[in-house]
């Protein structure tokens, strides 16, 4: 017997019993398939979920301000860029999307030797 809530449905063939007829019946006979089984909707099920069971953008952002630290903020990948100012020929860089999602996003440049910053629109 399968129960969801308080309603009971039939093992054999998942129709819903019935167990309107006022007498406390310790077995259900199914009105479709003839399937008897025991009536257990009587019984409490208590549940248990993990915090990550049902995500929530709320609850994601509160965690990732709070577990963040310095080192996971520098996630800038390394490139081949000519730096504008002083000639190194590799800079650091990272992309965010600013603009709507139909458009390129955006590149910020850093360069280590003198850090000077730069941005170009995709």
């Amino acid at each position: 017997m399968s129960a969801i809530g308080s309603l009971v449905f039939c093992p054999d063939c998942g129709t819903l019993l019935d167990r309107s007829s006022g007498l406390q019946k310790t077995t259900l006979t199914c009105d479709v398939c003839g399937a008897k089984c025991k009536d257990t909707s009587s019984k409490t099920i208590v549940t248990h979920s993990k915090p990550s069971a049902f995500p929530s953008s709320l609850r994601a952002k509160r965690s990732e301000v709070q577990t963040l630290t310095e080192e996971d903020h520098q996630t800038d990948a390394r490139i081949k860029e000519t730096c504008e100012k002083c000639g190194k020929e590799e800079v650091r860089y990272y992309t965010l999307q600013l603009r709507s999602a139909d458009e390129g996003s955006t590149v910020f440049y850093t360069c280590d030797g003198c850090g000077h910053k730069w941005n170009t629109n995709n």
